[in-house]
Order: C-alpha cells, then structure tokens, then sequence
C-alpha cells in the first residue's frame, strides 16, 4: 500500500509549457487512437473541418458560466435556437419545451424526475416504478437507483429485439398507480431498432402513463434516413402520447461533448424538472438541470456544428452511413459464422455467432489497430460484436471487413482457457449472493483485473462476466471500478 508520502502532490513550480503538454501527451499513449478513425464505438467525428468550428467555438465560450441566464445572455440565446432545432427536426408543436443537457444520461435522469415529481403532484406516488424494456439504456436504471424508483424489466421481441407494446402494457398494469414511466427507444443502442412507438403511446394514453422516448442515439439521424427511404416506426412528437423525449447532439449532430437535450411535451409537465432553492443565504439558485456551475462552450460548439453543417451538410453525412450500414449488413449475411441481431434501423450493426468466440475475435481485431467493442449476454439477446458507424471510419470500410474475415479464420479453433473452468468451478461450491469483496477483488486478480487495471487476456476477462449472473456481474465492475479511480 503506498503511503502519504508517495502520492501525488501539487509540483512546488509551475511547469514549462512545452514540458506540461509533453506531458499530457504521454499520457495518451493506451487512449483508442479515434483520430486514424479506426476507432468503431465511442467516438463520433465529422472531420478536421468541423473540428476545427467546433473547437473555436467551444473556446469562445470556455469561461462563460452556465449558472445564471440573465448574467449571460448569449448562452441563453444559442440554448433557445438548439432546443428549437431539436424540436423541429422530432416533428413537434409549438407547445413543446426542453433545455440543454450535459448528456444523455443527464437528459434521462431529468426526464426521470419530472415523471417522478409529476406522479407525486398529481396522483400522491411515493415510491414509484419505470417499466423498462431489456434493450433500455442502463441510464434509466441509473435514474432510478438515483431517485429512488424500482424500474421493472419486460423481455422484447428475440427475433426483431424490439419492446413488446402488450408485454409493457401488462407490467404497467400490474404496477398499478406506482407506474410513473414507461420507456421506449429509437434506436436502442444494443441492437439499432425503433420501438414500436405508435403502439405503445397509444396504450400510454389510454391508461394516463408517462412515455419517455429515448432518442439519446437515433433521434437526430433517423429523420434524415427516414427521408433516405429507411422506413421505421414514427417515434418522435408526432405521436400523440409521448411525453417527453432525450437526443444527443454529441452522437450524430457531432457536436462536443457533452451535448444533449431533453424535451417535454408542454411546460407543465417540464415544470417538475426544475430545482429551485430560496432556504439559504446565497444567490438565488434555480436550475433548470442538474448542473449548477457550467461552462458555456458545449452550448456554443453545439450551436456552431449545427449551423456549420445545416440541413444539407447532413443529409449528406446521412447518404454515406445508410449505405456503409447496408453494406456492412450485407457482408454480416454473407458470413455462415455471423447472425445479424436486429435489423439496424440506424448506423450500428450487431452480430452474433454459434460457431466462434467472439471475446477472441474483438481481441483478435483490436490488436491489429482497429477498436471494436463487445457486448456480453442478457435476457434473450446473445453475446456479440457492436460496429457504431461514423463519418471518418468509412474510408476504412473495405479493411476493416477483410480483417474480419482474416481473425474469423484466426479464432476459429480458439477455445477457452482454463480461467473460465476455474471460476466456473469455483461460483459452483459457494452461494453468489454471500460472495464478499474481498472474495470479489480475489476472482479480479484470477482473472487479470486486479488493481483497476486489465493486464491478463481481456477475452477471458469477458468471457468470464458473460458466464456470471448479472447482479453478480454489477458487483465485480462496481469492485473493478472503485480500484481504477485509486490516487496516483
């Protein structure tokens, strides 16, 4: 264990600027290289032309707080054009409010709290519930555990992997009054598909529910695919019944991040969003998100990309991914080792395989340059490999399948190692629900994952948690977690 004396401390002088940025750069040597657009998940870039706006515009407004529209105007302003862009381009009315959001998640958790506060104010919830298809962003389970809410799972569809309507409209009935929201996705990031919206806000209204529609990924691309010809369900507030909406502007507007907006069908209801504080001797202090202290640049690069691009400028970005996406689709059907989960309404494919290790063949890819991502096991959907297309990785298209097609062979034969059996061995003589954390950093060291950091085969690491029951899996990042954020 270090001592006091060997952490970190502030330097007694102030370094030279070329050693501090010499530095900062060294310290990106393990970083995804997402500049060489190699890079598959995480990062979503336009190009150095849109870079360099969004950069510039960010820095303008890098010190501007946040904290207090009436102190800075202009922030107030770029906010009202982005939300109203954003309500525009999801169809909606005049009626329809939101604000600007650190993010998704942010974006979900507000929405969360105005269907909790909204539940409490109108029908005296106390300890309500979200109905949560599986395919949810984990956000909203996030925002429960939060906001003290329960959230109830209902299984989706195994073929298409969208919500069941009947299947969501029966655990909300079985909640009874405690239902403060029913979720729905478009696209659901896992599989790339839109729920059956119309259908489901329907049900919603009928029974007075609060349907939030997560467009955190596909709210701001699938109007333009839409009018590319991809047909899919109308998910945005055209739909009567939906109450409230997330989309990033950070994903597909490619703004920087963080960048998101949550929308409300009408001011009442957006009402039980905000915070305000007069019981204390400070400032007056109102927000209207979760922030308090903001810098300003998010807003500002955001409304700068919007306008960099505009409608045509996207149009065009979307022309190239509706057909980088069919392309990839069409290879996944090609290959007799690969199904294709879903059916990509968007620009993300999945695919799943009986027949090879699937931890072995993203390993097998990562090491020749490329960052794919896995997605373990849960529910009826399987282990698989998630591609997120974005505008500079498809330069890379045709490598990227031939390298595929290469570590398929490769890893064909892979089995296993014996980290797998001995784990396997040792859950099988001891109760899950008993297992201790120190029990829990031990099967961490077993597997190459001590001390927060992944320094055994990441395959067996993943093949390890795809075995493991889930509630069991969440304790062993938690624990994973909590070592990687350690003093340096």
């Amino acid at each position: 264990m270090s001592t006091p004396s060997e952490f970190k401390t502030l330097p007694a002088h102030g370094l030279a600027r070329d050693e501090l940025f010499a530095r900062m750069e060294s310290f990106r040597r393990e970083d995804i290289d997402w500049r060489s657009g190699r890079a598959w998940a995480y990062v979503f870039d336009p190009g150095e032309e849109a870079r360099e706006v969004i950069k510039r515009a960010y820095m303008m407004y890098l010190t501007e707080n946040g904290l207090d529209p009436t102190a800075f105007p202009s922030l107030l302003t770029m906010e009202r054009e982005v939300v109203s862009i954003s309500a525009a381009h999801l169809r909606a009315g005049p009626e329809v409010v939101g604000n600007f959001t650190s993010g998704g998640t942010e974006s979900i958790i507000l929405a969360t709290k105005a269907a909790r506060d909204f539940a409490r104010a109108t029908r005296g919830v106390e300890r309500g519930a979200i109905v949560l298809p599986t395919t949810a962003h984990a956000a909203f389970h996030k925002a429960a555990h939060y906001l003290g809410l329960d959230t109830v799972l209902v299984d989706v569809d195994p073929d298409s992997f969208r919500a069941v309507p009947a299947a969501l409209e029966a655990a909300a009935l079985e909640l009874g009054e405690r239902c403060v929201m029913v979720v729905a996705s478009a696209v659901s990031y896992a599989h790339c598909v839109v729920d059956p919206v119309p259908e489901i806000a329907a049900i919603c209204e009928r029974h007075g529910w609060w349907l939030h529609v997560d467009g955190c990924m596909g709210g701001f691309l699938l109007p333009y695919f839409r009018r590319l010809g991809r047909e899919h369900p109308d998910f945005d507030f055209s739909v009567p019944g939906v109450s409230s909406m997330s989309m990033d502007l950070h994903k597909y507007a490619f703004a920087a991040k963080g960048a998101s907006v949550v929308l409300y069908r009408d001011k009442s209801l957006r009402r039980h969003q905000i915070f305000s504080c007069a019981n204390w001797t400070g400032y007056t202090i109102s927000n209207a998100t979760v922030q308090s202290s903001k810098s300003g640049g998010p807003v500002a690069a955001a409304w700068a990309v919007l306008h960099h691009f505009g409608d045509a400028g996207y149009m065009k970005i979307a022309e190239a991914l509706l057909a980088a996406t069919d392309r990839v689709r069409t290879w996944v059907e090609a290959q007799p080792d690969l199904q294709a989960l879903g059916r990509s309404d968007m620009s993300h494919v999945a695919f799943a395989s009986d027949s090879i290790d699937l931890f072995a063949l993203v390993d097998a890819m990562n090491q020749r340059g490329w960052y794919v991502q896995a997605q373990l096991s849960y529910g009826n959907s399987p282990a698989n490999v998630h591609l997120c297309l974005n505008p500079e990785s498809l330069r890379w298209l045709d490598d990227l399948l031939a390298d595929f097609e290469t570590c398929i062979e490769q890893v064909r034969e892979t089995k296993p190692g014996p980290l797998l059996a001995m784990i396997e061995g040792a859950l099988g003589q001891v109760d899950l629900e008993a297992i201790d954390d120190q029990t829990l950093r031990q099967m961490l060291e077993m597997a190459g994952a001590g001390g927060g950091e992944i320094g055994g085969d990441r395959a067996d690491v993943s093949r390890v948690l795809d075995r493991l029951p889930a509630s069991l899996r969440a304790r062993i990042l938690t624990e994973f977690m909590n070592e990687s954020y350690r003093r340096a």
